[in-house]
């Protein structure tokens, strides 16, 4: 018989899954980041810097105010993290490796590599030898960058390399210096125990990786778990069959869900959380827009492309949990000139407490203004829950 799951207890499992069953430390050092990283499989990296670079903001937003060079630190200094398209580009624990190299096996050359390759095939394998002789380095350093192809993320010819290199697993990355990708050889990054471990089939390591999706998620659709690592659905489908009939998956069906969900064995079933939180539109709690729908009610698109006349809350949205719940919305910016974080909007969702959120809201940016090192919040004016906040604000309160 299928186990039956109310959407609030599906609600609590994945919150568990996802690190906010706990109190935030009193103090957060290496083991703390290294340990949310292996709770969460991979955190996403992206260049948006409107707040914060988006891979510091899962760190505080379980662990609260950290040292942001403790990311690097344990990332690429200690090598418990390397980084590749797992979700997309994402740190990722360094014992994962072994599974994501089917993967870079299976990459197939796309249109910008593509042409290069056709044209200049010499080149393409000069730069990975340059980067034997030399890394690590950038793109800029090499001997024959080649010419810039367009505006923005027109990448060079030999940016364009690179990318090869390091989508095949020929490199990767070396360190990150402000937020520009460092690439060295594989083997002189990848620890030999992990890099010499061979064997798993793609068939083998694609279930591993779900199931790590299913760990992070506690419970999800296939969809939802397939998404976690970008894994092919329809291909997974008789693969969770096999997992579910092994027991290494149990399936489940979730009040309100319209498909079957899947809950990790593992997978803690709290009472209740507690946890107060801002997340980044790239938190893993919240990345897959349809279960955050599922799951909290709430409806949530990031809006930095929409045209600035037609955003409803704003160019970089913060959804805002107060104890296990989704209740507000703030659209940040970090002013580091000024070294002011500014709240440009704060909209409350139906029926929820404003005072209560309000306050709690206050609390948290004050405490992420000063992990920012900016010196004071200032809230704009648009948003029914500005007045508020504002007024929480100038009060002092904690």
């Amino acid at each position: 018989m299928t186990q039956l799951l109310s959407n609030k207890e599906a609600r609590l499992i994945a919150l568990a899954a996802q690190g906010f069953d706990t109190p935030r430390p009193a103090t957060v050092g290496e083991a703390e980041i290294e340990a949310t990283v292996r709770k969460l499989a991979l955190v996403q990296l992206d260049s948006v810097n409107v707040v914060v670079r988006s891979h510091y903001m899962p760190f505080f937003a379980r662990l609260g105010a950290y040292d942001r060079s403790l990311v690097e630190r344990v990332a690429f200094d200690q090598r418990k993290m390397f980084e590749y398209w797992a979700h997309v580009a994402s740190l990722v624990p360094i014992e994962t490796y072994p599974l994501l190299r089917w993967r870079m096996e299976a990459s197939q050359p796309r249109w910008r590599i593509k042409g290069l390759l056709e044209k200049a095939p010499g080149y393409v394998d000069a730069i990975l030898e340059e980067v034997g002789k030399r890394g690590p380095m950038i793109a800029s350093d090499l001997d024959d960058p080649g010419s810039r192809k367009g505006p923005w993320w027109g990448y060079s010819e030999g940016k364009i390399a690179l990318e090869w290199h390091f989508q095949t697993g020929a490199v990767t990355t070396h360190s990150r210096r402000n937020f520009t990708r460092y690439y060295d050889l594989t083997e002189r990054i990848i620890p030999a125990d992990v890099l010499g471990q061979n064997g798993l089939t793609p068939d083998e390591a694609q279930k591993r990786l779900f199931l790590l999706g299913a760990k992070a998620h506690g419970v999800g659709t296939a969809n939802d778990i397939a998404d976690y690592f970008r894994l092919h659905t329809p291909t997974m489908r008789p693969r969770i069959r096999e997992l579910v009939e092994d027991g290494r998956l149990i399936q489940v069906a979730v009040e309100g869900w319209d498909q079957p969900g899947y809950l990790h064995p593992d997978a803690a079933v709290p009472d209740e959380i507690h946890a107060t939180a801002l997340l980044t539109p790239f938190d893993s709690l919240v990345w897959r827009r349809e279960r955050t729908e599922r799951l909290f009610g709430f409806h949530y698109r990031i809006e930095i492309y929409v045209p600035e006349p037609k955003r409803q809350y704003g160019y970089y949205v913060m959804p805002f949990m107060l104890d296990g719940e989704l209740v507000a919305r703030v659209d940040l910016k970090a002013d580091r000139q000024k070294r002011v974080l500014r709240v440009q909007s704060a909209f409350i969702e139906p029926d929820r407490p404003r005072g209560k959120v309000a306050v709690a809201l206050a609390s948290e940016l004050k405490l992420m203004a000063n992990w920012l090192e900016l010196d004071r919040v200032v809230v704009g004016r648009k948003g029914d829950l500005i007045s508020e906040l504002r007024t929480e604000i100038k009060s002092g309160k904690k």
